[in-house]
């Protein structure tokens, strides 16, 4: 049992709506072992003789779907004109009355309403349809009796007993998952050339060996106890500065250039004496 890509994609995001914001009354569950085993829950509405039940309806999609309905029957025993022994469902929105644009959801909230207005002139059940139309406290009280012995747990479903989950945490189910990355891709997608996308792979990270620094077991000296090195004297930085090169070092056969000695030899107050003197012999 198959269907097209595009509906199966289709039912994947109806699926996942109807587990974040299911109508009322209406739950869906899905099965582990294939994304087409759908079950839809439908509980009991209240003022009916069903109040107090869970059915469950069973969904075959075959390759037709969308453009056909799919095939759909109580898997819970009900007592109703429009339901058989068996489980199938007289219902014209499987039928005659079927659009593509129809859901799963769609089919259970009709069926929900079937349960609130049998329709006893299309009967399938024609002993629940007589007795309906004849003696409605009888069909209630047959109605119930069977509900209470075939679809009344002792407790609700899980998925009555849980607050739907937000849509931005839901996660695809697995069987969707796996079915769609066993299927083909739509043909409009693979006949173009250029438009595929390369798949991410995540290598996580290693220590690299040019990355590690290890230390040597022991550093070469740089020089005596007093701070001097071969043929140099380390000069230490001034105060208040911080040499981010390290200490400098100083030859001692490097030369002042002759403008750097001139000015450095020149004291501050050489050429006003000088002035002075030629001052007093002219006097």
């Amino acid at each position: 049992m198959s269907i097209p890509y595009a509906a199966m994609r289709r039912l994947m995001r109806e699926l996942k709506e109807l587990k974040t914001s299911p109508p009322e009354g209406i739950r869906v569950q899905l099965s582990e072992e294939s994304a087409l085993d759908v079950e839809g829950i439908i509980e009991g509405p209240e003022g009916t003789p069903y109040q107090g039940g869970f059915f469950r309806v069973k969904f075959e999609f075959t390759e037709e779907y969308p453009a056909a309905p799919p095939k759909c029957w109580f898997a819970t025993k009900i007592f109703h004109p429009n339901v058989s022994n068996t489980g199938e469902i007289c219902v014209n929105t499987l039928k005659k009355d079927w659009k593509s644009s129809y859901g799963i959801g769609h089919i259970l909230v009709t069926i929900k309403c079937l349960l609130i207005y049998p329709n006893p002139d299309s009967a399938l059940d024609e002993e629940a349809g007589k007795l309906l139309q004849e003696n409605y406290e009888n069909y209630c009280e047959r109605a119930k009796l069977i509900t209470s012995v075939h679809a009344t747990p002792k407790a609700p479903p899980p998925e009555f007993g849980t607050s739907s989950a937000p849509t931005d945490t839901l996660n695809t189910p697995a069987p969707i998952v796996a079915s769609l990355a066993s299927m083909s891709p739509a043909p409009h997608l693979s006949s173009q050339k250029g438009t595929a996308t390369p798949a991410t792979v995540t290598i996580p990270l290693q220590q690299s060996a040019s990355n590690t620094f290890s230390a040597p077991s022991s550093l070469p000296s740089l020089g005596n106890a007093s701070g001097e090195k071969d043929g140099c004297h380390v000069s230490p930085a001034p105060l208040g500065i911080t040499n981010p090169n390290g200490p400098t070092v100083i030859k001692p056969n490097a030369a002042l250039s002759p403008a750097k000695a001139v000015k450095r030899g020149a004291a501050p107050g050489a050429n006003a004496g000088e002035k002075r003197k030629k001052a007093l012999k002219r006097l």
